[in-house]
């Protein structure tokens, strides 16, 4: 198991609240000495371009030469977290900006590139899987990574409803090469949500840890979407984390 993390992800690319000064940093403090590190490549144009289109590109290329850096490293993040994962290796990828509501062609809430949907489809394209889950257990609905997978039926999107409702979404699933976890924090009782516990999210680990021993040992990635009290972010990774590596 181990933490995907670039320095500049601590950097201010932008005014948006994911983009907010110190945002990773109580996290990275909390994660360094349990769990290796491993520093990311930017995605390639190429890497994009199995989601997004070129004018969408373009268009994230005109923000900022900064922002584009920001955000090709946090898909590169998401990917380098899916080989690892392919590896057999849980792997959580500590990255901003996040991604869920990128879709091919536009992107809002904090979003610019579809992170964890670059990172599957990059992996479905180069026939290194066949079936993929992505599950986001963020507050917000991941818009971007519907609209991109609607019409691929090779790649189940989910949205977590409740804690309670979990085991009965993942027990649909009957087939599956690999696990991608949008992993939003914005539920928590400190956070935008107010609904969940930091129990709940060892509790999230622990059922998509169950499920995929039986199609994917191990070949779980998790990708960070929201969570914005930056004072529990880390300990609510850290008991994802836990879940997932319970056996």
């Amino acid at each position: 198991m181990n933490i995907v993390f670039h320095e500049k992800y601590r950097e201010v690319y932008s005014s948006d609240p994911a983009a907010k000064k110190g945002r990773l940093d109580k996290a990275v403090e909390e994660l360094r000495p349990l769990y290796p590190f491993i520093e990311p490549k930017m995605a390639t144009e190429e890497d994009i371009f199995y989601v997004h289109t070129k004018s969408h590109f373009d268009m994230v290329s005109r923000k900022s030469s900064h922002l584009l850096t920001l955000s090709l490293l946090a898909a590169g993040g998401a990917i380098s977290a899916s080989e690892q994962a392919m590896q057999g290796n849980i792997s959580f990828a500590l990255i901003r900006p996040p991604g869920h509501h990128a879709s091919p062609s536009d992107c809002w809430g904090f979003c610019w590139f579809n992170n964890i949907a670059v990172a599957i489809e990059r992996l479905r394209t180069k026939q290194l899987i066949k079936r993929a889950l992505i599950l986001d257990f963020d507050l917000h609905f991941g818009d971007g990574t519907k609209n991109f997978f609607t019409d691929i039926p090779e790649v189940t999107y989910i949205h977590m409803g409740s804690v309670k409702t979990l085991p009965q979404q993942l027990s649909s699933i009957e087939q599956c090469d690999i696990v991608g976890l949008s992993a939003g924090f914005d539920r928590h009782l400190e956070d935008w949500g107010g609904l969940l516990s930091t129990d709940d999210y060892l509790y999230i680990g622990q059922e998509v840890k169950k499920m995929a021993d039986t199609l994917c040992p191990n070949k779980i990635f998790a990708v960070l979407e929201g969570g914005y009290n930056h004072d529990v972010l880390g300990e609510n990774i850290k008991a994802l984390l836990e879940g997932l590596k319970e056996n």
